[in-house]
């Protein structure tokens, strides 16, 4: 790839959401919206090679694509309310809800109860987070040609219901707020551990994105234990970043990181987040108890300081909470550190995991501890099979042959 074609692709992850919710807020359009910055992008492939790149990308992009709307408004006579509207581009946008952010708007709408939860998601991670159908249609195990569809029909349905385009009052939140934290957890883990094979491992612009709206949600619902336990999930979670790939591209699990590595800037701060909601004596909520347990595993100097039991006590409390297969493989991985492999071992093989690559990749490991090689080897292939990230696929390769007998 050129340097002008590397540029873009930057400028892309970094001005895609602000573009879009830039246009969703001049046009109340998703369709418009995701359209013209699309085509807005296609110009600058096609010009910034010829003509150079302009000294402001990001103010290029949007008039650009502000240009195209216009245009393509005038030309459809059946939309003259929305010519006139795009004709007022001059006048300044009133502010919309209790915090101006188009990005953070734009979340809320598509975030809207009208839509399934499955929808919302799979529409944020398109309009927000920037993925491509293709990346969500994996993240959902679907077919592309199905994910299209949904994601269409979400948009047709925030047309005709005409679904506002801004936060909700605050007397709304609350009822609101749980499917934009499942979202925006969603956005962070995406760039936490990218899916597309095709992609860098990490995507820091995807987990600063998810950082910077989970602060906007929390200016807007302070007293939110929820909200202030997603955040410091994430902050605890990225604060590791640093250590997490290698110098050759190689996932590095959380027993082997650096932890020299580690942003103390950022666990400080998830920590007084988390010891704040234990202070405040209320019952801690899903993302609460998970930045617990992030916070238990920052908190020890090596991996051998950790305390497990504690790991395992809080993994019983968000069992409790949410008993999904998914929850309880990650409570046998502790369980694992603290009663030893065989024990969750049992307790991994009656999971219905079976096309979920960390599940393989849980039972390689335990197998491979208890010397169970041949069924550890096996394990890992199908783990690498259906992992989708680079840096984690390497790390399994690794393993796989480090088997005796390979």
């Amino acid at each position: 790839m050129s340097d002008v074609g590397e540029l873009i692709t930057r400028v892309h992850r970094a001005e895609w959401a602000r573009l879009v919710a830039s246009l969703a807020g001049r046009f109340g359009d998703l369709d418009i919206a995701e359209e013209m910055a699309a085509e807005a992008f296609a110009t600058a492939v096609e010009r910034w090679p010829v003509d150079g790149v302009p000294p402001v990308p990001g103010a290029w992009l949007t008039t650009t694509a502000h240009r195209k709307a216009i245009d393509r408004l005038r030309r459809e006579v059946r939309r003259e309310e929305k010519h006139r509207e795009a004709l007022m581009l001059s006048a300044a946008a009133e502010p919309l809800g209790a915090i101006d952010d188009d990005r953070l708007r734009l979340v809320f709408t598509c975030c809207h109860p009208a839509l399934a939860m499955e929808v919302r998601i799979a529409l944020t991670l398109r309009m927000v987070g920037g993925l491509t159908v293709p990346e969500i249609a994996r993240a959902f195990l679907v077919q592309e040609t199905a994910m299209s569809r949904r994601i269409t029909r979400a948009k047709a349905k925030i047309k005709a219901a005409r679904i506002p385009y801004g936060v909700p009052l605050r007397e709304d939140l609350p009822a609101r707020v749980t499917g934009v934290l499942a979202v925006l957890y969603l956005i962070f883990n995406e760039g936490y551990l990218a899916s597309d094979p095709g992609k860098e491992a990490v995507r820091a612009d995807l987990t600063a994105e998810a950082i910077r709206l989970t602060r906007l949600v929390r200016a807007l619902m302070p007293a939110d234990g929820e909200v202030a336990g997603l955040l410091a999930l994430m902050l605890l979670t990225e604060a590791r970043r640093a250590a997490r790939v290698s110098a050759s591209g190689e996932l590095v699990t959380l027993a082997e990181q650096d932890r020299g590595a580690w942003d103390r800037e950022l666990i400080a701060e998830g920590h007084a987040l988390v010891r704040a909601r234990l202070a405040s004596g209320q019952a801690p909520g899903r993302y609460q108890i998970l930045a617990a347990i992030n916070a238990v595993h920052t908190d020890a100097r090596d991996v051998r300081d950790t305390d497990w039991s504690q790991v395992v006590a809080l993994y019983n409390r968000l069992v409790r909470l949410d008993p999904s297969p998914i929850v309880r493989l990650n409570r046998a991985i502790a369980v694992a550190e603290l009663d030893g492999p065989e024990v969750a071992l049992a307790e991994v093989d009656g999971l219905p995991l079976e096309g979920y690559h960390a599940f393989h990749a849980t039972r390689a490991d335990l197998l491979r501890r208890l010397g169970r090689s041949e069924e550890s080897r096996a394990a890992y292939d199908r783990a690498i099979g259906l992992a989708g990230n680079t840096a984690e696929t390497a790390y399994l390769v690794r393993r796989r042959d480090q088997l005796a007998g390979a």
